[in-house]
């Protein structure tokens, strides 16, 4: 039987950022991949393909946009299935990237599905090969990320019913999609499949959409999505679904239908945990089958950790890279600094994108913490001028007597990108995390970054 310092199971980001640091301090490393390539749902099935796709429609709107340029080129937007072929490019650089990674440091790398055998075996079967082999390691890492939820008493295996797996399957171009579901996943596609021009009816069972955001925010989203045609349903409820003539008519409790071509369930993601025999091992899981940990990202059976979309909140590819090079380096006794889950930025890949960091207005109020507003709308910065892009604002929020600041919030081009200037600047210590900062700095002219300083002058004009 092989055995193994470290046995690493998932070989998306967390599962990766731990098995290089390990094997660069000299860890004897195996990684177990359940599908046919590395990567993880990551690179195959979630931010990768989704982002890729999403980039393209976007390249094309910046066209039109362009001033004069627009105007004059007759070209039209790609439809869906076109747009999924440029995925498979996009996936195949990132698996050839990946591998070279995996070779240049010397990781064994095995496919086939593993379940615990006991806290220091896994068996791994590889039912292509028909073949089971037992694999041995004093600590392991779960890092098996997390696929989309199904609930009881809706067939997924209807073609008509996707989740954000099944809609890179498609094999035409829908007329009209219903949506179920406005987190993360379904404001992301809601945008993608109305930029294309298909119908697109948005349903919330919630009072607002994306409401863990910033309010000013998440209302200029719906805004923006409500102007672009999407509908959207607040505070509905799902009750049944049906087929026919050919359409989905999906019920809800409130007593309304709407009929559609497909119907895309986007109501969150579970974890990928139920093939590996925790039980056995007594390591619990919660009722969306994530992984319960320690602070330390430790199991209740010593030596086994959890990382990623696996072990839930606050599953983005950034934080699991992360918790991979945290748990890492505890194995290798060379800690790290854990990173406060707050300076974190969650970017949110709509139609103009969505990126934050920090505390909202409603965190602070809550908190009691006084604090002031500096705003640049981007109609008022020469480079959106330029390119023809006025939607958006950046908005920091900052301690009124110490002016630290204490969030920031985009929603415009660029927004994930903006958003790591200011994080640079909420990292330091002291006075260094200043919103002053952002007054004294000279900005590239004409850029969008200089939204920073037009925040900041906005924001201390009003103390």
């Amino acid at each position: 039987m092989d055995k193994f310092d470290v046995i690493i199971i998932g070989s998306g980001p967390a599962g990766e950022a731990a098995a290089m640091l390990l094997a660069k301090n000299n860890k004897k490393v195996l990684v177990i991949e359940k599908y046919s390539q590395i990567g993880g749902g990551c690179i195959h099935w979630g931010t990768i393909p989704s982002k890729a796709i999403r980039q393209t429609i976007v390249s094309y709107m910046n066209i039109f946009k362009t001033p004069f340029l627009g105007n004059k080129l007759n070209i039209e937007m790609p439809s869906y299935l076109e747009l999924l072929e440029t995925t498979k490019i996009v996936i195949s650089q990132q698996v050839k990237m990946r591998e070279k990674h995996y070779s240049r440091n010397h990781i064994d790398i095995v496919f086939g599905e593993a379940s615990f055998v006991d806290g220091n075996t896994v068996e791994v079967v590889n039912q292509e090969k028909n073949e089971a082999k037992k694999y041995q390691a004093k600590n392991f890492i779960i890092a098996t990320g997390s696929k989309p939820f199904h609930p009881q008493g809706v067939d997924f295996r209807h073609p008509k019913i996707l989740d954000s797996d099944k809609v890179l399957n498609l094999k035409e171009n829908p007329n009209s999609i219903l949506i179920y579901g406005s987190g993360i996943i379904g404001v992301e596609y809601a945008c993608i499949f109305k930029n294309l021009g298909i119908k697109l009816n948005l349903v919330n069972s919630r009072e607002r959409v994306l409401d863990f955001l910033d309010q000013e925010i998440t209302d200029a989203l719906n805004f923006r999505m409500r102007d672009m045609g999407i509908a959207i349903r607040n505070e509905e409820e799902f009750d049944d679904l049906k087929f026919h003539d050919e359409k989905l008519i999906m019920s809800f409790k409130s007593g309304k239908q709407i009929k559609t071509d497909y119907v895309f369930w986007a109501q969150g993601r579970v974890g990928n945990s139920e093939s590996l025999n925790l039980a056995k091992l007594g390591i619990a899981t919660n009722d969306r089958q994530n992984i319960k940990v320690n602070e330390n990202y430790e199991t209740t059976q010593k030596g086994i950790y959890a990382i990623g979309d696996v072990v839930g909140w606050p599953s983005l590819a950034s934080a699991a890279f992360d918790q991979g090079r945290y748990v890492s380096s505890l194995l290798i006794n060379k800690p790290i600094e854990k990173n406060n889950f707050k300076l974190y930025p969650t970017g949110i890949y709509t139609t103009p994108e969505i990126s934050s960091i920090g505390y909202n207005e409603r965190e602070l109020t809550k908190e009691k913490v006084p604090y002031e507003i500096g705003i640049a709308h981007y109609k008022h910065l020469a480079k959106a001028q330029i390119l023809g892009d006025y939607t958006g604002m950046l908005k920091i929020l900052f301690h009124r007597e110490s002016l630290e600041i204490l969030g920031i919030h985009c929603f415009g081009r660029q927004a994930s990108e903006i958003i790591h200037i200011g994080q640079a600047i909420m990292k330091q210590k002291g006075k260094n995390n200043n919103i002053n900062y952002f007054v004294n700095t000279t900005f590239n002219y004409p850029t969008m970054a200089e939204a920073y300083r037009t925040a900041a002058l906005n924001g201390l004009n009003r103390l």
